[in-house]
């Protein structure tokens, strides 16, 4: 039932792995200088190639896709409202754009100038 066989005490089992560790590496074929130096250079210029491919790819792929428009901007405009008290009357004015602030001040002077001569055909005159 019970295993007779228990297991070494942590530090034990730390100090194990670096002696295997330390042995593996006595066993490893260390390359020469001048290996070292051929390898790194063609690691390098691999990287540079794959910069270079990516970067065109990915300058081509927005060529592309602003040659066929994707890139164009749809602008939204959206009004406010306010409105403007004559004389009792409400004209609603929007501020969209530079041409709707004239129209609303012609409709509102428009409004101003029919609530005068409303107001002079409805008084009683005194004659």
């Amino acid at each position: 039932m019970a295993d007779n066989k228990k297991k070494p005490n942590i530090f034990k089992r730390i100090a194990q792995k670096f002696n295997d560790v330390r042995l593996e590496l006595k066993r490893v074929i260390w390359p020469t200088k001048e290996k070292l130096v051929q390898t790194s250079a063609v690691v390098l210029v691999v990287i540079a190639v794959c910069a270079i491919l990516l970067t065109a790819i990915g300058k081509g792929a927005g060529w592309v896709l602003e040659k066929v428009g994707f890139y164009d901007q749809v602008t939204e405009t959206t009004e406010s409202t306010t409105a403007m008290s004559l004389e009792g009357y409400t004209v609603p004015t929007t501020t969209a754009d530079p041409n709707a602030e004239t129209t609303a001040s012609s409709d509102a002077e428009t409004s101003a100038s029919e609530a005068e001569t409303t107001a002079e055909t409805t008084a009683p005159s005194e004659t």
